[in-house]
């Protein structure tokens, strides 16, 4: 029964039947979701506490690679226009998308335009090719064509994107906190990671994250209203005192101390800086074309297994399999795109660490109203925003991945190969390659191949042979000449 039931209620009656007890839970469907205004508040603000890190990453990424005239995209400037995409994108996808799923500068994607595009191009012309990726996105949502994609994906192999997420978010927090990390190529190794900086858990950061860890798992088990935001609350607060008295050498990117001057004024110098079609004029039209598809086929695909697993998570795919409005939210993620190169922060995506939020019981558009209103406000308190140490946050990752993980793996038919290959590599090569595109690459190559092995080829739908190709012609590339 839901919350907004009264005691003369029957037991036949629905959320549906009562009718939402306001306009937000109407606009929203709060109650019809089976959640309440204060888990998707506390869900807004897990995923953004989350996720604030790239408000201080994504200007180093950018900020660090010149273009071919040598020039370099101010810091201050990359802040402001990072944080203005993400609160706008977010609150977009919330009032229209109605999910809890927040958008900003996708990493990955800020590599390739700072190392691929801008070396060989202007910044502007640079950007020009991620609104150019960002349209022809909204054409494919547009004419149906992404989304007969996304219904094309067998539902045991949306599990195993959703597992490959959990993994790879996983990971992402165990790397982020510091708990493992690379070892340098020239320790002449060939294992990838190893335990702490060198192979030893040392240093207050560390504990944090395992005391972070410990408590966000303690109150989960327990059933604490807030467990997430309320460990990361509380493990900040921890690492402020440890910080203080300890004299931290380094926490990473941010540093748990109160600001000196937490106020902070934006500067919107970068947006509008873009050239659509200057880029051609640099580098020829078949390598443009390609530029812009390498944009294209990676905002393509993160945001397909960001959203298809969010979307799982939360409880939004009906026993069919599919994704009601879905078009809706690929719409907004496809203006998301655009907006990042319009703005010079590169394309704006939809992110994993949404799942934070939907971890707190988040299951509509306000907790990503939430989450975009923390943004804008973080367009003035941007040195107050990126206090939380990632050490605080990360273990929010693990949490949610593990819960992911226990969820899907039950619902893949193992006994068919034919679907539980594709899923296994799909969930393995996320977190393997760093890439969810990579995961649902190689899972959906593998899918089509092996029901042809089977003699089951017809069960395939066309939009998987045909995205199967067009990934296959992605991986040889780099062997055709083509990158």
């Amino acid at each position: 029964m839901s919350p907004t039931a009264t005691a003369k209620a029957t037991p036949q009656e629905t959320p549906q039947d009562q009718g939402p007890v306001s306009g937000l839970d109407r606009y929203f469907k709060i109650s019809e979701r089976g959640s309440t205004v204060a888990r998707e508040i506390r869900g807004g603000f897990a995923t953004f506490f989350a996720m604030a890190y790239i408000i201080v990453l994504n200007p180093i990424i950018l900020g660090s690679a010149k273009d071919m005239y040598g020039h370099q995209l101010d810091s201050g400037q990359l802040v402001t226009a990072t944080v203005l995409t993400a609160a706008f994108t977010t609150l977009l996808m919330g009032v229209i998308g109605n999910v809890p799923i927040a958008l900003a500068a996708g990493l990955g994607v800020n590599t390739v335009v700072a190392l691929q595009l801008a070396p060989k191009m202007s910044w502007p012309d640079a950007m020009g090719m991620v609104v150019l990726a960002g349209i022809v996105v909204m054409l494919l949502v547009a004419t149906g064509l992404r989304e007969r994609v996304m219904n094309a994906v067998p539902v045991g192999l949306r599990k195993g994107i959703a597992i490959g997420i959990g993994l790879f978010i996983m990971l992402i927090g165990l790397v982020d906190s510091g708990f493992v990390s690379r070892i340098p190529d020239a320790a002449h190794t060939t294992v990838p990671l190893q335990l702490g900086g060198d192979g030893h858990l040392t240093g207050w950061p560390v504990l944090v994250f395992i005391l972070g860890t410990l408590l966000t798992l303690a109150l989960i088990i327990r059933k604490v209203p807030g467990a997430i935001l309320i460990s990361i609350v509380v493990m900040t607060i921890v690492a402020m005192v440890i910080n203080a008295v300890a004299k931290v050498p380094s926490w990473g990117l941010t540093t748990p101390e109160w600001p000196g001057n937490p106020v902070a004024s934006p500067d919107f110098g970068l947006v509008g800086k873009v050239s659509l079609f200057g880029g051609f004029d640099k580098v020829g039209v078949l390598t443009g074309v390609l530029f812009v598809f390498t944009v294209l086929l990676s905002c393509f695909f993160d945001a397909m297994g960001t959203i298809l697993g969010v979307g799982d998570e939360a409880k939004l795919i009906d026993k069919d399999g599919n994704f009601p409005g879905i078009n809706k939210v690929l719409l907004v993620d496809g203006l998301a795109v655009a907006s990042g190169g319009a703005t010079s922060s590169s394309a704006t995506t939809c992110f994993v660490e949404s799942t934070a939020g939907v971890g707190e019981g988040a299951r509509t558009g306000l907790a990503s109203v939430v989450t975009g209103a923390l943004f804008s406000v973080a367009l003035f308190l941007t040195p107050l925003a990126t206090m939380v140490p990632s050490q605080a946050a990360t273990p929010a990752l693990l949490a949610v991945g593990f819960l992911i993980l226990a969820g899907s793996i039950k619902e893949i038919d193992w006994a068919d190969y034919t679907i539980a290959v594709p899923a296994f590599l799909a969930m393995l090569m996320m977190p393997f390659t760093y890439s969810i595109t990579n995961g649902i690459g190689i899972g959906f190559i593998s899918f089509s191949v092996l029901r042809l092995a089977a003699g089951r080829g017809r069960e395939v739908p066309v939009a998987m042979y045909v995205v199967s190709a067009v990934f296959v012609f992605y991986y040889a590339m780099p062997a055709l000449g083509l990158t």
